[in-house]
């Protein structure tokens, strides 16, 4: 069973998990499985969620559909309509955003009935069709390779290397190309979104089919060995895409395909109820879990759904953030230790529209309210701050360290990052999940405007809210051709102390069960039912860390403004200092979710207002929270080290801010395969396998010591230091100082110093491993006794 309402209330995993059995709540009104309304029956009325799609439209229609179909075309061998965009689009990933771009046009037409996006849907698929015709065994691809002597080419010439059995298989790369399978689930699922959204589509099927059948041959070529050494490289969620062409052509050679597309290290433990998710890249998990749960749905197989509900709970419960993200810098830490990983490297946006999506699949299977708490959760306090609301730019991280801001992509789209991608559909389909049915059972699970047609009934619905800034939401049967007899349960969120429910403005009784208000009765045209929900401001703990806090107003996950984005945050992280927190928020504008606290916040109090309004500000979402006595500790403690690093700028001969781009051109910084990173407010760079940095630093005679920053929490690697293509030290990162930056003294021979005012000092990757990232290098005079 899925983990119950009141275990689920602040994903704070405090409680203990519950389970409703399914028998009580069907015998209340809630029905065994249920299924969402058409996004084509629900139309947004004024509100945030509106707007977003607004603006979502119209970045779809500033984008060229010919720009997107470049490599598509050159690879075909046709003539190119449009240069390639830039960023993502000419790397080797290329290709990917046409497959989010089916999507979202097809999601944009079923939720706005935009005309323009199925003309442009229909174009491209006839433009996939022709270079598919091209190609002539049934492969389309934008993706390339990158070759070993830096030269790009067509991405198709690592197929038949792989059915060789030449498989160099990484994280992201598969022999050159940067991971092509995930790429053609992109196109998978565009091609299906449009059949589903705009309507049946011969040609869209055709090549979904052709292609298939291209995948097909290389998978067989494979034993089932080197197919897992080949999934080693993200794949997104390709065994959905096979599970659904099976659906959807009832060939039972999609099926064994989907199935055979299993990484067993990642998804056998999951089977197991085990939880091994450290150190895995987090958005390359979640599409397994989606594939798996359509497999389930196809299969009946119990341990394709034990996996996918284990993964849900424990990423919900012990993974995620305050506001529905998981990962740092892309990857899971250990379960419950998210207060040791608040940076601005937080939330991948990807993350949060697959564990959408990953919810909807298993709310479909069982009705439960938890569900849509955490759906909920995300959906406004993330996925409602991923796009900027004036040009429709998305960010990639969602940064939640104090002070970060958010960086969001371009006007016009020239970054093409994964999360420009689900951006473009996460904000093309707000009304997808407000309205559900089952057993003649009408579902509200999200309290957002809208009307909708139910069609089962001939119903016309409105929904009218200012919900989460009002605690009001009614629904109205404006029309009702068959009035009946029938349940409508409206979800009462976890976080809820009491409710009230009202027929036509009077009170009513009722019934409960998994998270809803249930009133069963005759209903007609023009009734009305009412739920009234307490928006009380409270104080959540972070999973693992109950000194770490944040604070929420009903839904919304609620920031302390620390002003524009474009200025500058240098101040410490501010914290909260007392024993009821709550009391000392005065409201400002309450129809706004606007508060004020007096006296609670350390170095000075602060404005709180809507985590997901701050696109253009700076933030503070997580408080340490300390009595007065701990406070003095804190700070004596950064006294401290403020006094230490006085200490070390008295011997400092030169320093090296890596990552920042005067810096690294004063010192005529080098690299191959190396990147420039910011991570918990400090810039560094990495070095990748068969890759280098390299720059120029300044010396004095005497002892020398080079002194590197690291983060504590790196998974394994190693790699070499030289300083004039002489080895002085190889560092290995493991994990070993969780939770902190530290320093590492590396002493230079002065035999490699002597007679010279400069030298290089190179970082090199051992095989198969990256170097660093290093976060700033500085030259030290060594302190008297120190060993040369």
């Amino acid at each position: 069973m899925l983990v119950g309402r009141r275990a689920f209330l602040l994903s704070s995993a405090t409680l203990p998990m519950l389970t409703i059995p399914a028998a009580a709540q069907r015998g209340a009104g809630l029905p065994a499985s249920a299924r969402p309304f058409p996004l084509s029956a629900v139309r947004l009325r004024p509100s945030d969620y509106a707007r977003a799609v607004e603006v979502n439209k119209a970045y779809l229609m500033r984008l060229s559909p010919d720009r997107l179909l470049h490599n598509f075309h050159v690879f075909a061998g046709l003539p190119a309509k449009a240069p390639v965009y830039g960023g993502w689009e000419s790397d080797t990933i290329a290709g990917h955003t046409l497959g989010h771009y089916l999507s979202a046009l097809a999601l944009m037409h079923a939720q706005t009935g935009c005309g323009d996006c199925a003309t442009r849907a229909d174009y491209i698929i006839g433009e996939l069709a022709r270079c598919q015709a091209a190609h002539g065994d049934g492969y389309v691809a934008g993706f390339s390779r990158k070759r070993k002597d830096g030269s790009i080419v067509n991405g198709k010439e690592i197929f038949p290397e792989i059915m060789r059995g030449d498989i160099r298989s990484g994280g992201f790369d598969l022999n050159g190309c940067w991971v092509p399978y995930y790429n053609w689930h992109k196109l998978y699922t565009g091609l299906f979104d449009v059949i589903d959204h705009i309507g049946p589509n011969a040609r869209a099927m055709a090549i979904a089919v052709a292609l298939g059948g291209y995948i097909e041959r290389v998978f067989a070529a494979l034993g089932d060995d080197q197919v897992q050494v080949m999934l080693a490289c993200e794949y997104g969620g390709l065994n959905e895409s096979f599970a659904e062409l099976h659906a959807r052509t009832g060939d039972a050679r999609w099926l064994r395909l989907a199935e055979r597309i299993y990484d067993r290290r990642m998804l056998d433990p999951l089977t197991q109820k085990r939880d091994q998710l450290a150190n895995f890249h987090a958005n390359t998990q979640v599409p397994k879990l989606i594939g798996l749960s359509r497999l389930h749905e196809i299969t009946g197989k119990p341990e394709q759904a034990t996996a996918a509900r284990f993964f849900w709970e424990q990423v919900v419960r012990h993974h995620s953030y305050v506001i529905g993200g998981n990962a740092d810098r892309e990857y899971f830490s250990a379960p419950d230790t998210i207060a040791q990983h608040i940076t601005e490297q937080t939330c991948e946006s990807c993350n949060t529209y697959n564990m959408l999506k990953l919810t909807r699949h298993l709310f479909a299977w069982e009705p439960d309210g938890a569900l849509f708490d955490f759906y909920e959760r995300a959906h406004l306090n993330h996925i409602m701050a991923h796009q900027e609301p004036v040009d429709g730019g998305f960010t990639y991280m969602m940064p939640l360290m104090s002070g970060a801001k958010r960086e969001y992509s371009a006007r016009d789209g020239e970054e093409f990052w994964c999360c420009v991608g689900t951006g473009m559909e996460s904000h093309a389909k707000h009304g997808e999940s407000i309205f559900w049915t089952g057993d003649d059972t009408l579902i509200v699970n999200l309290y957002i405007p809208a009307d909708a047609q139910w069609a089962a009934r001939g119903a016309t619905l409105g929904l009218d809210t200012g919900y989460p800034f009002t605690g009001d939401a009614t629904l109205t049967f404006t029309t009702l051709d068959r009035p009946g007899n029938f349940p409508v349960a409206l979800r009462v969120p976890g976080w809820a102390k009491t409710h009230e429910v009202l027929v036509n403005g009077r009170p009513v009784d009722a019934a409960s069960a998994g998270g809803y208000a249930i009133v069963t009765r005759r209903w007609k045209a023009g009734d009305r039912v009412t739920i009234r929900l307490p928006l009380d401001l409270r104080i959540e703990p972070t999973p693992g860390d109950a000194q770490t806090v944040a604070v929420l107003r009903g839904p919304l996950v609620l920031a302390g403004d620390l002003g524009r984005a474009d200025g500058t945050w240098d101040k410490p992280d501010p914290s909260m200092v007392g024993d009821d927190l709550i009391a000392a928020f005065a409201p400002v504008a309450p129809q706004e979710a606007q508060y004020a606290t007096q006296g609670i916040v350390r170095p000075g109090d602060l404005t709180f207002v809507p985590f997901y309004r701050q696109y253009d500000r700076r933030s503070a979402v997580y408080f340490k929270r300390f009595s007065d006595a701990e406070w003095k500790t804190e700070e004596a403690a950064f006294l401290a080290e403020q006094a230490r690093q006085r200490e070390l700028a008295t011997r400092q001969v030169d320093v090296m801010h890596l990552g920042e781009m005067q810096p690294e051109r004063d010192h005529q910084l080098t690299s191959e395969i190396s990147y420039a990173l910011v991570y918990r407010g400090r810039n560094g760079r990495d070095a990748r396998s068969g890759g280098f940095f390299e720059f120029t630093m300044a010396v004095k005679p005497g002892p020398l010591l080079l002194q590197a920053t690291y983060w504590g929490d790196e998974r394994k690697r190693s790699f070499d230091i030289l300083v004039d293509n002489q080895r002085i030290a190889t560092q290995t990162l493991d994990a070993d100082r969780p939770g902190s930056f530290f320093d590492v003294d590396y002493p230079i021979p002065e035999a490699l110093t002597k007679g010279k005012t400069r030298v290089k000092v190179r970082f090199v990757p051992h095989d198969r491993n990256s170097a660093g990232p290093v976060f700033g290098v500085r030259l030290f005079a060594a302190k008297r006794g120190t060993p040369a």
